[in-house]
Order: C-alpha cells, then sequence, then structure tokens
C-alpha cells in the first residue's frame, strides 16, 4: 500500500488560510491522505528552526511516511523544489537547508553555509529529484505560494504512490547549512545555543547527551550558572522567585528550564543564546 501519512511543517501560523488551503488541495487529490500538522510554529522565515523541529519529530512516524515542509523565504525565485527519499521516510520541501537536521542524522555534511555536498557514496540512502514535472502540481502557480501549488500537490500524489522518479529529474547535490555543533573549548567547556523555545519557555539548546563534558556539570545561560542536571523539570527545590534546572530533554538536547515558569521569560532570553557547559 502506498503512504498516506501526510505531516506538515510551517512558519504560517493559525490565524491565516494557508495551512488550510494546503489541506484542502492535498485531500482534493487524495482524499484518503491522512494529515498530522507537525507545527506551524516555525518562526517566520527561520529555516533552520523548521530543520530543527522537523528532524526531532519525524522519526516518530511509521516508515514511508510523507513529511511536508514549508520555510521558505525564497519561494519563487531559483531556488529549487525537492522530493526526497531518506531514512525511510519522504521529505518534500525546498532546496534552503530545511532538511539539514534531517540529513546530518544520515550522514550527510555541509560545512558552511551555501555548502551543497553531494549524494554519491551514500549507497541509495537518500534519494533526491527537483519537482519539474508541472503535471504534478495545481494550475495556475502563484509565484509566492509554492506550499499550496507545488509543494502540497506533490505530497498528495505521492501518497497515492507516484514514484519519486516520476516527480522530476534527479539531483546529486543538495544544499545544507552546516551542523550548529556546540564548540569545545581546551579546558574541555562547550559553547552552546538555544536552538528552540518551546510553548512553555524552556530553552532547548543544540548540546547532545553525549557532547555533556565529563565530571560535574555547570551551565550558564544570561548570566545565571546552574549546577548539576536534574532528571525532571520538578527536579528541584522550591524558592521564593523561578527556580532554574538543567535537564536532557525529550529530543536528546540539553534544556534549561525553570520550575513552573518560563525560563525564557525569567531569563529575557530566546533563540541564538549563548550557552557554556
Amino acid at each position: 500500500m502506498p503512504p498516506s501519512i501526510i505531516t506538515l511543517t510551517t512558519d504560517f501560523g493559525a490565524s491565516d488560510p494557508y495551512v488550510g488551503e494546503m489541506k484542502g488541495v492535498i485531500l482534493g487529490i487524495n482524499p484518503e491522505a491522512r494529515l498530522v500538522d507537525l507545527t506551524h510554529g516555525v518562526q517566520p522565515q527561520q529555516v533552520l528552526h523548521g530543520s530543527f523541529l522537523l528532524a526531532t519529530s519525524f522519526r516518530y512516524f511509521p516508515p514511508g511516511a510523507i513529511h511536508l515542509a514549508v520555510v521558505d523565504p525564497g519561494v519563487g525565485s531559483s531556488r529549487r523544489a525537492l522530493a526526497v527519499q531518506a531514512g525511510g521516510h519522504y521529505f518534500v520541501a525546498p532546496d534552503n537547508g530545511l532538511l539539514s537536521h534531517v540529513l546530518w542524522e544520515l550522514g550527510v555534511r555541509g560545512r558552511s553555509r551555501g555548502q551543497v555536498p553531494s549524494l554519491t557514496g551514500l549507497k541509495g540512502r537518500v534519494r533526491a529529484v527537483a519537482l519539474t514535472e508541472p503535471r504534478f502540481w495545481l494550475h495556475p502557480v502563484s509565484s509566492t505560494f509554492h506550499g499550496r501549488d507545488i509543494f502540497a500537490p506533490v505530497a498528495a500524489h505521492l501518497s497515492k504512490g507516484t514514484r519519486l522518479e516520476e516527480l522530476g529529474q534527479e539531483v546529486s547535490s543538495l544544499f545544507l547549512y552546516a551542523a550548529p555543533r556546540p564548540r569545545r573549548r581546551r579546558d574541555g567547556t562547550l559553547d552552546g545555543r538555544v536552538v528552540h523555545v518551546d510553548r512553555f519557555g524552556n530553552l532547548v539548546t543544540n548540546v547532545r547527551e553525549e557532547d555533556l563534558p565529563e565530571g560535574a556539570l555547570a551551565v550558564t545561560v544570561a548570566g545565571r550558572t546552574i549546577r548539576g542536571l536534574s532528571r525532571w523539570y520538578s527536579d528541584v527545590g522550591e524558592g521564593k522567585g523561578p527556580s532554574l534546572l538543567a535537564v536532557m530533554g525529550s529530543a536528546g538536547y540539553l534544556e534549561v528550564s525553570a520550575r513552573n515558569a518560563s525560563a525564557a521569560a525569567a531569563l529575557g532570553v530566546g533563540r541564538g543564546e549563548a550557552v557554556s557547559v
């Protein structure tokens, strides 16, 4: 059976009809498609933010799921539109680095902004085509909404069993960003960044558990130092004000949190803030 699960990841928010229009196009082509809103809360035009959220979530869907991702500040420009088969899943997205985090986990690396790594030598683990077949698009095609007119119909056709190679010409390289891994100093200290702030105000960093230095930990952000690693969000004393803690989050990344409060609000920081461990 062809895959029928289609997830949607965008920076469109919920106040405009853009997401609904994409769903309407998909259901018009495949009424049996099962649509899952992964998130529409990616910060506007922040490609790496969307890339991170997609990569930490797609693995929880069954093999063959189709992940439609649109964070596309270059819509209408010469940037390519892609369909990619990787890690047992399909991804439909612009070729602007939005799939960077997903592909890093599969061994594809970009060294700097604008790096275009080759897919050769990956033994078929990653296949990609440029979406060059207009018969799989909605017409007319708007120059400002390829999410509705190109990406959504392509995802719908994939869900009906259309083969990847039918959608366009195979490509041998992709645009990727360099992996924003923490930098390790000579004394072993890690310099990381906040890459996501969730609805609860937890500051999710780019520091993985395997990155953590040996010995007792001290996490410093916005001039505040947290000593030790907590086991869960309530694993900290009460106190009069918000009690900060460091914890390994469900996605496998170090988080800075506040008991029953927002760490982002308590510290006055957001995405991009420096964190040392």
